[in-house]
Formats: C-alpha cells, structure tokens, sequence
C-alpha cells in the first residue's frame, strides 16, 4: 500500500477559477453580488440590534431569529468577500488552511441554519399547541441549552471534514472550478482514495438536514392538526400568521439546496457556470432576504424597525 508524505503532498495554495466561461462578466456578475452582501449585513445587523436592545424581543422566537441572524453573517461573510476579491482582482489563490477554513465554516454554518429552523418549529409548536405552558417550557436556560447543543453537533459533524481532507495527498492538479472550497470538491483534486470523504459527505446530510426537516415536517403536522381545531376563524387566521414568516425562511433555505443537489447529481447536461451561479446565489440571497422577510411578516420587529428608521430621517 502507498503512503505519502503528506507535508510534501499538502499544497501551499489552491486556485479558485471563479466561474468557468463567463470570464468576461466576472466584473459585472460581482456587482449584484456586492449589493446582496451590503443588504445581508445590514438587515442582519438591524436584526441582531433590534432584538439585543428591545426587551419586548427577548422570547424565545426572537433569541433563535438572533441566532439564525448571526449564521447568516458568518455564512455571508465566509464566501462573498473571497468572490468579489476573485471576480474584481483577480485575487484567485487560496492558500491549503484558508480553504480549510473556508469551507469548515460553510458547511458548519449551514447545518446550524437547518438546526435553528428545527429549534424555530419547534418554539411554534409549543406556543400553538401548549400556549399556557409556553413560558415554563421555553424557559431562558433551556433555550441555552437548545442552542449550545445546535453549535455542539454541527462543530462535531464537520470538523471531522478538516482531518479528512487534511490526510489526503494533493499530487496532481491545484485548480477548483469554483469560487469557494466545498468538502467533496476539494477532495476531487486528491490523487488517492476518497471513498471515506464521499461517504461521510453523503452522511452529514442525512445525520443533520434530512432528520430536521423530517422533525419540522412532523412539527408542523402536528401545529396544523391543532389549529384546525380551533373554534374561531379568527383564532386560526393569527395562529398561522405566527407561521408564515418562518415557512416563508425554511422554503427559502432548503429548496435551494435541494435543487442545487439534484443538479449536481443528475442534470450532467447543465453548464457548469450554470451551477456555479446558482451555488453562489444559494449563500448569498437567503442571508440578505431572511431579515427582510421578518421585518415585513413579523409585527413585533415591524413596529419596532419602523419608529427606528423615523427616527433617523428626523435626525
């Protein structure tokens, strides 16, 4: 069996190409790219803010949204700045522990956005269906506890990513045709055996992003059951409203993804910078379009952001 001396095998640096044949927009497709990221960190600092200085905001709703608001900029901020960099400067090259960091934090990111979702399913299904018990169910310490242990599992499923890579030899090619490090599409570049990356790649998801939709699908099962059976119209009507925001976020995060999955594994006749676009469009617009999302279909941050930016006009 071969052995490498994986100090010689390591790269210094890989190349990021950026999008493959449409070299000669790169200037132009940065531009929306660099407005998406102004309104991703601004709504989501808005966010964070409002709820850190508006007591009214600290339920538990609020404190998982502040969370989600925080893995939006961390997950924005882990891919864009490296493709404007790329795509205005030419700033192609990573160096072997910048793209292992890279892609730690894209990947740990998004399995803790699908487990603050599940958390945020989780926080509607007691206030709907256990509304008296709301408060001494979701008490402060327990939702600690939900969110040390959201960061807990997602650290433990994707560090081990790191090692993988990091054991393997690089011997041939440095180039990635893409514009940030993914696992699998770092591990391609190795000259051995890459069965456990692709195995471990293939379990992560079902570990973490299938098991919480199947709970949030149950979840949400259950919360309509319950308000179909409330007696008023009316009573339904704000019961779903509570609803709507958070599905509008779980739409927004998983189809994408799910979309962007199945393409890579079964639509062999779409252009590369096709998928390369929509990769880059998936971590870029729900970051910037979550905040906006709540703002408009929450009424408790919309009273709040409204006063907020009167107040600014008037000054």
């Amino acid at each position: 069996m071969a052995t490498f001396n994986l100090s010689s095998y390591n790269p210094s640096f890989f190349i990021l190409v950026g999008i493959p044949g449409l070299e000669k927009f790169h200037i132009w497709i940065a531009i929306p790219f660099c407005a998406i990221y102004f309104v991703a960190i601004g709504g989501n600092s808005i966010l964070l803010y409002l709820i850190a200085v508006e007591r009214s905001l600290h339920e538990p709703m609020f404190l998982f949204l502040s969370m989600l608001a925080k893995t939006d900029l961390i997950l924005s901020t882990t891919t864009i700045p490296k493709l404007l960099s790329n795509l205005w400067f030419g700033d192609k090259k990573i160096s072997f522990s910048g793209c292992l960091t890279q892609m730690f934090f894209l990947h740990f990111s998004f399995v803790i956005d699908s487990a603050i979702l599940l958390a945020m399913a989780y926080d509607r299904y007691v206030a709907i269906c256990f509304p008296l018990k709301y408060t001494t169910i979701l008490t402060y310490q327990v939702i600690i506890k939900i969110m040390m242990g959201i960061i807990i599992r997602s650290f433990c499923v994707i560090l081990p990513d790191v090692f993988l890579l990091k054991r393997l030899p690089f011997c041939r090619t440095r180039i990635i045709p893409h514009t940030y490090c993914e696992h699998i599409g770092v591990a391609r570049l190795s000259c051995a055996d890459i069965s456990i990356n692709i195995w471990y790649g293939f379990a992560v998801p079902l570990m973490t992003v299938i098991s919480d939709i199947v709970l949030i699908a149950v979840s949400y099962a259950i919360i309509l059951r319950a308000v179909f059976h409330l007696p008023s119209h009316g009573a339904r009507q704000k019961a779903l409203g509570t609803c709507g925001s958070h599905i509008c976020v779980i739409l927004m995060f998983y189809t994408p993804a799910f979309f962007s999955i199945l393409a890579h594994r079964f639509g062999h006749n779409v252009p590369r910078h096709v998928l390369i676009l929509f990769a880059n469009f998936y971590v870029a617009i729900p970051p910037a379009l979550n905040p906006i999302v709540y703002g408009v279909k929450t009424k408790q941050i919309r009273d709040k952001i409204l006063p907020l930016f009167s107040l600014k006009w008037i000054q």
